[in-house]
């Protein structure tokens, strides 16, 4: 017998989940994904990537506001699924969604639980210089990320990974556990195994945590821009020009915070320097330094703020 699944997922993230489920011969009855956002210079409605992808595979697609309608959790009910497999959906399941399917919800989860619960688990993985992290399927239960681990892989974090290559890579191998996972469900194989230890919040990403503070360690500062590259960016302002930042090279050079250090965009922090390498002024494509210096005059002895 072939499972029958619901599939709830939103971004880039969840579409090669969605792919291997379909790949592997899974019947798929019904995608849930947020609605669509306006998106873009000119703020056009835009279908999320899973629901692009959904809708070219043929699959009936829904895409309620809110989990809390009666209405909503009727329907879910009514398709009588054997399971629901999410990732990265962006609403929070009630007790009575995640009980709709035979065997509940189970949810793929980018960090090592119960280390970095919550919305933004891989970014702030980076932002906090962790050395490795992890892809997780768990079991959903009330509670934010609480439910009882099913599988996991454990992958380092690469000392140049920005928030996009290591979200690639754990879509990627997020997706290949979802066979794994199902096969074990219908043999009846399935061990959980509760979370242990202290748990750790991956709270939203604010536009408000960008700006760059150059009195910080570089080290620091490295990781807090690998963390936010490309999305929403970490800034800085040279010669009164927002400027983001999506790659930099710690140098063990030292000087006032702030000051640029040499005429290839070395800038001093609280401790040690970091060369900016890659860079995007605003309205602009992403950039090298070399090209970035030919149209912008940043004299050494500048402060960049």
């Amino acid at each position: 017998m072939t499972l029958s699944v619901v599939f709830m997922g939103t971004p880039d993230f969840a579409v090669p989940s969605l792919a291997e489920l379909l790949a592997n011969g899974y019947d798929v009855k019904r995608v849930y994904t947020q609605p669509p956002r306006r998106a873009g210079r000119g703020k056009n409605l835009t279908k999320s990537p899973v629901h692009q992808f959904a809708q070219s595979m043929g699959l009936p697609v829904e895409t309620p506001e809110s989990f809390r309608k009666p209405s909503v959790i009727n329907a879910l009910e009514d398709i009588n699924a054997d399971v629901a497999c999410v990732v990265a959906y962006g609403q929070i399941l009630p007790q009575r969604a995640l009980d709709a399917p035979k065997y509940g919800c189970l949810n793929l989860h980018g960090s090592l639980l119960p280390r970095w619960r919550g919305a933004a688990p891989l970014q702030r993985a980076i932002m906090a210089g962790d050395t490795q992290t992890g892809v997780q399927i768990m079991q959903m239960a009330k509670g934010l990320d609480t439910g009882d681990i099913l599988l996991s892989e454990t992958l380092p974090i690469q000392d140049d990974d920005t928030a996009a290559s290591l979200s690639e890579r754990m879509s990627r191998i997020g997706a290949g556990m979802w066979p794994r996972v199902l096969a074990a469900l219908e043999r009846g194989s399935l061990t959980p195994i509760a979370q242990k230890g202290e748990p750790t919040y991956a709270h939203k990403i604010e536009k408000s945590e960008g700006r760059i503070d150059w009195s910080r360690p570089a080290y620091e500062l490295g990781c807090h821009i690998r963390g936010l590259a490309p999305f929403p960016g970490a800034w800085c302002e040279i010669g009164g020009k927002r400027i983001k930042v999506h790659m930099a090279n710690v140098e063990d050079i030292t000087g006032l915070a702030g000051q640029v250090l040499d005429d290839n965009l070395l800038i001093a922090c609280g401790a040690q320097s970091l060369r900016l390498t890659s860079v995007q002024p605003a309205g602009k494509s992403l950039m090298s330094a070399k090209d970035f210096l030919r149209g912008h005059d940043v004299k050494i002895g500048d402060i960049v703020t």
